[in-house]
């Protein structure tokens, strides 16, 4: 065979390959996804100058085909595409990829582990696992001589004649001797669907395809169904529960990008600052953290972005200060914002039956984003306790299915059974307006309705609206964000006071006892004072209204809102779940017929007292009653509980006795 040249590669390569091997990059199984990337590169100009009557006949379909041979520790790639002649070899391999792989190595050098998925490595990259490379190629030209290039890490190369027959390109590894795992073929399987599972190409080993090579995000949205989309998402994240909704962007202009991202099922544990998207570069994975490019609260979503505009080959502290990357952020942030808006204007039942989950997103990214809060700030909803009429309740809602001008599709997958609310939902804007003659200007929600439904019960009863604001992210988060949106505004916990429309002036309860000298109040007060005999509590009467009193509460706990606010902030700065206020108050509810009972049971009305005066009766009950408060605000702990069993035990067996 023919010797074209020998030589040395015209750079300084002293120290290039040992850099390439072991010190420059971490992650060598990308040599795949590169010499892969090259090899669709080929055929993609193959079908150019087909295209353009540059070749002779028909050219076969396009492939990949990787080949392993463990004996020989060797991993071929082959390919049918534009080939290469024996000057071309000069000028891409000797002279442009070995002076490229130095300039790269000088600029990031320093700060190699900090590359976006270490994309634009190209041929050199396969000297990080390979003793020696050899490339056969013949060139599509008419005429072309077939050469074979090689190399063994060293700045040494051989250019020969080749006999091949075949247009194409097969460039062989032979693997170091703590790098033959690439000579295996399960993780050559696993490279390839992690790095080149969508490239355009069919990729080839032992015979089988092992890409799914289509890549959903570059078709047009009007091809597509929702099955297809569902599938694609299980494709990608198997295991998983279905999305709520999904967004399908592509645009051109100003720069090219096409994605499916996904709004997934919320799960408690769910680490909202990870990110789950992936980042490609022309169907190329390239990295699964998408930081500085996807804004920070929409973190959580899923799915795919695939665009060539993204600046890779730079450091990630640089990708922020990118003007690019920046208005691909503005524009997935608003491209959200068009399609809620959408939903809610168009359909606004299945925009409140995905809020559960999508109410997150929204809220945190008004916080976080102003652009954003000005595009959402109108459909940001609550569930509230106010009845719409029946009319509005049964108005009939078509399947949504929301089309943009620049071919975005938003699609709704849940089923409408799921997750029917038990409340109806309004905007605050919408709140305020309803409210203005009974609570102008306030606003009284609801942060747990599991704890805080005797509240909420009492103010329904009379007329008054409660909003739900029960999202982990509400009570630290968004309702301080509210209060300085709305800065005359009050917001006021159901469980932090009783608005005076709650109660009403008992004036017998104000008559002077002339035996004691002291209101009933007054000696309601002493008794619940002396039972619980807890100076921090700070006990209250008050007559609560209702036409049923035996229907509501003996006694309530409240929390004034400033005092527990701030124990809620000092236990979130302190990473600690806060503890049971000691400092609260008990009101006690006059009107009830329970407190009268106890009255009369102290005045020796039912039993006579003990000789001092005290009725051990009525003191347990004094303290049951504050137990029952106390439940409706918090678990007990294991000795809480364990003194209410024995407290309400020996009521009992008092009550019982004969």
């Amino acid at each position: 065979m023919a010797v074209l040249e020998k030589g040395n590669i015209t750079i300084h390569t002293e120290n290039i390959f040992p850099i390439i091997k072991k010190s420059l990059y971490t992650d060598h199984e990308i040599f795949l996804r590169e010499l892969i990337s090259n090899s669709v590169d080929a055929i993609s100009k193959l079908k150019m100058a087909s295209l353009a009557g540059e070749t002779q006949g028909e050219i076969e379909e396009p492939k990949i085909t990787i080949a392993l041979d463990k004996t020989n520790k060797t991993i071929s790639v082959s390919d049918n595409g534009i080939g290469m002649t024996a000057d071309e070899v000069k000028k891409y391999i000797n002279q442009v990829a070995f002076s490229s792989a130095e300039d790269f190595i000088k600029k990031y050098e320093q700060n190699s582990n900090d590359l976006i998925g270490h994309f634009g490595l190209g041929f050199y990259s396969s000297f990080m696992v390979a003793q020696k490379v050899d490339i056969d190629t013949l060139s599509y030209k008419e005429g072309a001589t077939a050469v074979h290039w090689s190399c063994d890490g060293s700045p040494e190369f051989e250019l020969t004649e080749s006999d091949r027959k075949k247009v194409g390109t097969t460039i062989t590894l032979t693997l170091q001797d703590d790098e033959v795992e690439y000579a295996e073929p399960q993780r050559v399987r696993q490279l390839v669907k992690t790095y080149c599972d969508f490239m355009p190409v069919k990729i080839v080993l032992d015979g089988e395809q092992i890409n799914k090579q289509e890549a959903l995000w570059k078709k047009s949205p009007q091809e597509l169904k929702d099955e297809d989309y569902l599938e694609f998402y299980r494709y990608l994240y198997p295991f998983q529960e279905d999305p709520l909704l999904w967004v399908h962007l592509k645009t051109d202009y100003p720069f090219l990008l096409n994605g499916i991202l996904y709004f997934p099922k919320l799960k408690p544990d769910v680490d909202v600052s990870k990110g789950q998207i992936k980042l490609f570069c022309n169907q190329v994975f390239v990295s699964d953290h998408c930081e500085e490019i996807i804004p920070e609260f929409l973190m959580p979503l899923r799915g795919v972005i695939d665009s060539p505009d993204i600046p890779l080959n730079v450091s990630r502290s640089a990708l922020t200060n990118d003007r690019t990357v920046r208005r691909i952020a503005d524009f997935i942030a608003k491209k959200i914002g068009d399609r809620l808006k959408s939903l809610y204007n168009d359909d606004r039942s299945e925009y409140i039956r995905c809020w559960t989950d999508v109410g997150t997103f929204v809220k945190y990214g008004a916080i976080r984003n102003e652009k954003f809060k000005k595009q959402v700030e109108d459909f940001i909803i609550y569930q509230t306790t106010y009845q719409p009429d029946s009319a509005a309740k049964a108005e009939e809602t078509p399947k949504v299915e929301v089309q943009a001008e620049s071919g975005d599709a938003w699609q709704d997958v849940s089923d409408k059974k799921d997750n029917v609310a038990t409340e109806p939902y309004t905007t605050l804007q919408e709140y305020l307006d309803r409210n203005k003659e009974k609570q102008e200007n306030r606003v009284i929600y609801c942060s747990n309705p599991d704890t805080q439904s005797t509240y909420v019960e009492l103010y329904k009863k009379q007329g008054l609206e409660v909003l739900f604001l029960d999202s982990f992210i509400d009570a630290n988060y968004f309702i301080p964000f509210l209060e300085r949106e709305y800065s005359d505004v009050k917001f006021s916990r159901v469980d932090s006071e009783l608005d005076n429309t709650l109660v009403e002036d008992d004036k017998a309860q104000e008559i002077v006892d002339p035996k004691t000298n002291k209101t009933r109040n007054e000696l309601i007060k002493e008794l619940f004072e002396k039972a619980i005999n807890k100076p921090r509590v700070n006990i209250k009467t008050q007559a609560i209204k209702s036409d049923d009193p035996q229907g509501t509460p003996p006694a309530m706990v409240l929390l004034p809102e400033a005092m527990r606010r701030l124990q809620e902030m000092t236990a979130l700065m302190q990473e600690t779940s806060m503890a049971f206020p000691e400092d609260h108050i008990l009101l006690i509810n006059t009107a009830h017929p329970l407190i009268q009972n106890l009255l009369d049971l102290d005045r020796g009305t039912i039993i006579q007292g003990s000789g001092d005066g005290s009725n051990p009766m009525v003191n347990l009950m004094c303290q049951h009653i504050y137990d029952l408060a106390l439940m409706a605000q918090k678990a007990f702990d294991a000795d809480g509980m364990k003194s209410f069993v024995e407290r309400s035990n020996r009521v009992l067996t008092q009550l019982t006795q004969k």
